[in-house]
């Protein structure tokens, strides 16, 4: 960028003080910045997309200024009073202004859901939502996509953006929700949620998606007046380019930047146009250490067993060989029950302590039942420092109970299920919503009674998301 002074001597400089020297170290001439496209710029010289498109367009409309073309305070005003060139930052508004709007949030036309997210999904926030597959990720965006779209205080009467990285729109799926939700069909014609109001992208790679968050979603946000943008998943793309690249230092920390980069770009964008941003994220196992436990001891004096005694099998009438791989046979480590399961106690600063409290699968005394499935949100810590709520749908086998009395006891064959030896319970998936941290609403208590902990249990059903009644324990 030495050539800068010399092509536009009058060019302010001041205003990107930040970004010269590291386009200067990455040899970026002007001609570079005019040509090239800013994301391969900034991933050269390592600086926000954002900031590095807005030199590149400064400069050119100085060009064109020059040269003629264009009225000069006109095309140089939204540069010189940028807050984000350098100057101090003001707010969009006074206090009042922002009390006044009120509060904008998307229901799930579940109060019980929505009282546990307290009160909805509300815009000006990155909101996650996590789990396995199959836990009820994509129904949880399908519903917003349409509840977006009604009146106040129900939603925002505005269209939605889905960005999908992994599969299509299913736009059968909505036309089941908007037919089989009691609430949404009875609406009129005028006020039901319609398919023609959700734009739909694609984004098969990594770079694909960059280029579309970067220029294809502000513009469709200025024009259309957007209230929701959707991105299912926002860990596909990224997943997919650091299995075919190197895990280095260098490649962590470079991946480490773009989450960064990425959630800074969100944020501006929900402030700056006053939507809600709701993206999914995959999961991935986290296995507990294996509680050290001393092997079984022999007789005094004796040496404790060794596998090698089961590579050459004992004479049969040897019984002192027999016994000897009798106790070779035994299991090592003593077998628990779940219930028995001892719980791993970490130092508070490590990593596996604190990450009970924002991945949503806690290993504590009160999680009995998701000690045996943790998982962890993809990205890591990086990307939850990004993100203002993590919603958690947990997916758990939970048996059915047999009733005490009613045609249920009994099988086909008109024999007793309890006489019934053989009969095995069913085993239906468990479905919990839990709120893991919000800037809004209270998070699931954790190490709490087991009740609280275990969040709000809902079902997928033809018309949505729906929670279940508890059953009181007596």
């Amino acid at each position: 960028m030495t050539d800068l002074l010399h092509t536009l001597p009058n060019f302010p400089t001041k205003h990107y003080t930040h970004l010269i020297p590291s386009l200067e170290k990455s040899l970026i001439t002007t001609t570079d910045l005019l040509t090239l496209d800013p994301l391969e710029i900034a991933k050269r010289a390592q600086l926000p997309l954002l900031d590095v498109r807005r030199l590149a367009n400064h400069v050119l409309a100085s060009l064109q200024i020059q040269l003629g073309l264009i009225d000069g305070k006109e095309a140089l005003r939204k540069y010189e009073d940028s807050p984000e060139l350098g100057e101090a930052p003001s707010l969009r508004g006074s206090g009042s202004t922002i009390i006044s709007k009120g509060w904008s949030a998307i229901s799930t036309l579940d109060p019980v859901l929505d009282n546990a997210l307290g009160g909805g999904i509300p815009t000006n926030y990155i909101t996650e939502i996590t789990g396995e597959s199959g836990a009820g990720k994509t129904q949880f965006l399908l519903s917003l996509l349409l509840t977006a779209q009604l009146r106040p205080p129900h939603g925002l009467s505005r269209p939605t953006v889905y960005i999908s990285t992994e599969h299509p729109l299913p736009t059968s799926r909505l036309a089941q929700l908007i037919r089989s939700n009691h609430y949404l069909s009875a609406l009129p014609a005028s006020a039901k949620p319609s398919l023609t109001q959700i734009f739909s992208i694609q984004t098969p790679d990594l770079e694909s998606q960059d280029h579309i968050l970067a220029y294809q979603l502000p513009v469709l946000l200025a024009r259309h007046r957007i209230g929701l943008v959707v991105i299912d998943s926002i860990a596909a793309n990224y997943r997919a380019e650091r299995s075919s690249s190197s895990s280095s230092g260098a490649a962590l920390g470079l991946r480490s930047s773009q989450l960064v980069q990425l959630g800074h770009q969100l944020r501006r964008l929900a402030r700056e146009y006053d939507c809600a941003i709701v993206v999914s994220n995959q999961v991935a196992d986290r296995f507990a250490p294996i509680p050290s436990s001393s092997p079984p001891q022999g007789p005094p004096g004796s040496s404790p067993p060794s596998v090698h005694s089961l590579s050459s099998p004992p004479h049969p009438d040897n019984n002192q060989a027999m016994q000897s791989l009798n106790t070779a046979l035994v299991v090592p480590f003593p077998i628990t029950t779940p219930a028995q399961t001892p719980t791993t106690h970490y130092p508070p600063l490590t990593l596996d302590h604190q990450q009970n409290f924002f991945t949503g699968w806690s290993s504590g005394p009160h999680n009995e039942y998701q000690n045996h499935n943790l998982k962890t949100p993809s990205l890591g810590l990086v990307w939850t420092n990004q993100i203002a709520c993590r919603i958690a749908l947990i997916k758990e086998r939970a048996p059915i109970i047999e009733e005490e009395e009613g045609d249920n006891n009994y099988t086909s064959d008109g024999v007793s299920r309890s006489e019934n030896a053989e009969s095995i319970p069913r085993t239906p998936w468990k479905r919990v919503m839990k709120v893991v941290f919000s800037s809004w609403a209270p998070a699931t208590g954790v190490e709490v009674d087991e009740e609280e902990e275990k969040g709000t249990e809902f079902e997928i059903w033809s018309g949505g998301l729906r929670a279940l009644a508890k059953t009181k324990k007596e």
